[in-house]
């Protein structure tokens, strides 16, 4: 298939952040520069350049009441929205989904290729989770619309003709909610430039990413009450920052707008990065190996996949804080060098990302 040729749409479930899926959302649209975007919502002063300087259309979603800024609370509103485009005349449709936007109405002879960071978490495997941390109203939606969007996601996995998974964690969540094949193409991580930090004397631990329930940021800052001789920096925002606040001790810093490279700066001076969710793939623990700075994290999801465990960090087996004060106590007792912990991220380069994409848009047997 000479992509170069093909009318292409872009499809993202939504454009508000510049975080995991939207980092590789940029990558699909460096691919194809002059393609359409399609979202359900935009906030385009959160988004790269990278994203911005395509034509995107947004879904009925973003013109309803407080769309754009609650556009989650409209799920049942999405498959219904889906189908007011129409995408007659595209030869290639690449979806990038974790929320609901792989189920377009797909034309003959058009190829769906669909990156799946992960099949929606409030509906399936973190369902429980999301349920207990909603509001009643939230709950009551989520109780009421169950049954009917899991049964729309199934169904609008046929119209997908190739499943990209970002690890193998989640190639085997497809092959089990939607009974799919897939072929795992990790995501792009700029390792390049982490790598090129320069060394400093490492003086603290540091917590990475969005301030929100399934990333446990809390046993982060549980951990270092127990611990205070050492410092530890969470970098990130989000809406457990009032609770973490009130949870933190002296030795505990926030950061709630860092740039990348405060962030190069913070990991390459860093002890350890704390890693306490449990993550589809996690491209925070690549960047800070890439840095040189080892990582501690659970021994489930895409973490063992990405950190060698006693080579390039510490994998614990519980989500608890305990287990977190064990692994700093390990890996004190460790010397982990940094071109080892280097090494292990160049399968993860955007080099290799793009050039294993490029194997799946030439292969036309689907």
């Amino acid at each position: 298939m000479n992509t170069e040729h093909k009318k292409t749409a872009l499809l993202h479930y939504w454009l508000q952040h510049m975080r995991g899926g939207e980092m590789v959302f940029a990558e699909f649209c460096k691919r194809f520069p002059g393609a359409e975007i399609f979202t359900h919502t935009v906030i385009k002063e959160n988004l790269s350049d990278a994203i911005t300087a395509h034509p995107i259309h947004e879904s009925l979603i973003a013109k309803m009441p407080f769309g754009r800024e609650c556009c989650q609370s409209y799920l049942p509103l999405m498959p219904f929205a889906l189908k007011q485009w129409n995408f007659d005349g595209y030869d290639l449709l690449l979806s990038s989904e974790s929320g609901p936007i792989k189920g377009i109405r797909k034309p003959s002879g058009c190829r769906h290729i669909c990156y799946c960071h992960t099949p929606m978490r409030y509906l399936w495997d973190m369902y429980d989770e999301y349920y207990e941390s909603a509001s009643l109203f939230t709950r009551l939606g989520m109780s009421l619309f169950k049954k009917r969007l899991r049964d729309y996601d199934r169904h609008s996995a046929d119209s997908v003709d190739t499943f990209l998974a970002n690890s193998h964690f989640i190639a085997d969540r497809i092959k089990r909610i939607y009974q799919r094949e897939s072929t795992v193409l990790y995501p792009p991580v700029d390792a390049e430039y982490f790598q090129s930090a320069p060394s400093s004397e490492r003086t603290h631990f540091i917590y990475v990413g969005a301030l929100v329930c399934y990333k446990r940021p809390d046993l982060a800052v549980k951990a270092f009450a127990k611990h205070p001789d050492q410092k530890l920096i969470i970098v990130g925002n989000g809406p457990m920052k009032r609770e973490l606040h009130k949870l933190a001790t002296p030795n505990v810093t926030f950061i709630h707008n860092a740039d990348k490279e405060q962030i190069r700066t913070l990991y390459a001076s860093a002890k350890a990065l704390i890693f306490p969710g449990i993550e589809d793939f996690g491209i925070v623990p690549v960047e800070a190996q890439a840095a040189g700075c080892p990582v501690i994290a659970m021994n489930r999801g895409g973490t063992l996949e990405t950190v060698l465990d006693h080579r390039s960090g510490i994998l614990i087996e519980k989500q608890d804080v305990e287990s977190i004060l064990n692994g700093i106590e390990e890996l004190s007792g460790l010397h982990l060098p940094e071109t080892g912990v280097r090494a292990h991220t160049a399968q993860f380069t955007t080099q290799e990302f793009h050039k294993k994409l490029d194997t799946v848009l030439n292969d036309n047997s689907r």
